[in-house]
Parts: C-alpha cells; structure tokens; sequence
C-alpha cells in the first residue's frame, strides 16, 4: 500500500516563542521535523510538507543537509487546517497513494506503538473513511461527542470558545484517510464548511462528524494520554520533553521497531 504523509507546518508557533520556523524548533535537542521523520519514515512513501512562505528557505535548507526529501506547497494566508490539508492535492495527485495520513507538526508525542497500530488498523479496515488514535484527558484543547452507537457526532474545540467538560476525548493530531475521503469527501466537506467562530479558520476536525452516516470512521485508544498534546506553549514543550525523555531513558527510543507490509 502506498501512503503519503501530509504534515501541515504553516503556524507561526508565536505561544512557543524563538526565532526559528515552527518545524525547526528543537524539542530535546532535535527539530520538530526531525522527531516526525523519525516516527513516520518507515511507513510512507512521500512526506508533502504545509509551509509559510517565509520559513520555505530555512526548511529546505535543514532537509537538505539532513538528506531527507520532501514536497514542499505553501500556504500564504493562515486560513486553517482544512485548507493546509487540500493544498497537498497536487503533489499526490502524481504519487496515487492508496492511503493519506495527516499529522500536526507539533504532534511529536504520538508513541512508535501508536504509529503501527494505525497502519495495521488501516490494512484491517478497508472500508474505513478515516482511522485515528485518540486519548481521554482532563481539560481536553478537542472533545469527541460521541451517540449511543459510538459514532463521533460533534466537536468541540477549546480554541474555537466551547464549553469543554472536564475530561474528554481527543484526538492526537494523526490521521489516515482512504484515497476516496481526501480526494472525493474531503472537497465536498470544504466546498459547504463554515469558518470558527473564534478563530475564523477552516477547520479539519468537523470534517470527521460529518462523515456520519455517509462513510466508516474508526478509532483506536492511543497508547498514553500525553500523546494529545501539540506542542503550543512553554509548559506543552516541557511537558513532551520529559516525556521523550522518559521513554528514551527506558529504552523505548523513537523507534523500537521497523514496520513492514
């Protein structure tokens, strides 16, 4: 099966503060970027990169001199992750995977064991729309509303202004779309979707909602809660590092295996 990684990087990380690109911000000494290459470059054939114009030179040059490839598209405007998302089009459109994952740049908590268990969900579930990990936390940034079948029915963000409950569940910023949700329902979901109220971007996350009733969603508990968290703010990085650190320590690494099909 062949899979293509977007990773939607055109923040400005301004909660995180420093001077560098987003995606080259170290966490335990490595660049963002490099903790996802590390997670993910086992598994996929292509990586398409979502930047901001102004950082496009400083992310070339850091891929260049640490031998990995990737297509690069750029997102002018900060207009949300659905449009981030879509303008990977083109690249894949020349590659045809048969399976799309997404993954937040800041997202660099997901646990290797994590990682496997969605690609063997995916080849376990053809049918499937879409496949995600997710996790329960107290004060949850995304709350997955849920029917009595265990449908996911409504989202609720924290940045968007809604009232949260004290524990939720979220998801942690991965994602694996069949070729027929990015390349056909993914379109028709932006053609009709609304900005936030607070934020006014396009958001992806509604997207999987109203996949109800017209395609198969599928998730799966994550390994450990903290693999939620994005890392937005001083106190999120602190609290990844101590936790890459820990499982570093203990010799789990950032890959204790190598995943084959």
């Amino acid at each position: 099966m062949t899979r293509t990684l977007i990773i939607p990087a055109a923040g400005v990380g301004s909660r995180l503060g420093g001077a560098l690109p987003k995606p080259l911000a170290p966490v335990l000494g490595r660049p963002m970027i490099d903790h996802l290459f590390g997670l993910y470059e086992a598994y996929v054939d292509q990586v398409v990169l979502v930047l901001r114009p102004d950082h496009e030179a400083g992310v070339r040059e850091h891929l260049d001199r640490s031998g990995r490839h990737a297509d690069v598209v750029l997102q002018p405007a900060p207009t949300g992750m659905l449009d981030a998302i879509l303008l990977a089009d083109a690249p894949m459109r020349r590659t045809g995977p048969a399976s799309i994952w997404i993954t937040w740049c800041d997202q660099v908590a997901v646990h290797p064991d994590t990682v496997r268990t969605l690609a063997l969900s995916v080849e376990a579930a053809p049918e499937a729309a879409v496949v995600f990990p997710t996790a329960w936390r107290r004060e949850p940034y995304i709350h997955l509303g849920r029917n009595a079948a265990g449908e996911v029915v409504h989202i609720l963000h924290r940045r968007e202004g809604d009232v949260m409950p004290e524990i939720g569940e979220g998801d942690s910023g991965l994602f694996a779309l069949s070729r027929r949700a990015y390349f056909e329902l993914l379109p028709e979901y932006a053609r009709a979707v609304e900005q936030g109220t607070a934020t006014r971007e396009r958001n992806f996350l509604p997207f999987i909602p109203w996949l109800a009733g017209r395609a198969v969603v599928r998730t799966f508990a994550c390994r450990d809660e903290i693999e939620s968290i994005g890392i937005n703010t001083p106190d999120d990085l602190c609290a990844v590092e101590a936790y890459l650190a820990d499982r570093l320590s203990s010799g789990a690494g950032q890959m204790s295996f190598r995943y084959t099909s």
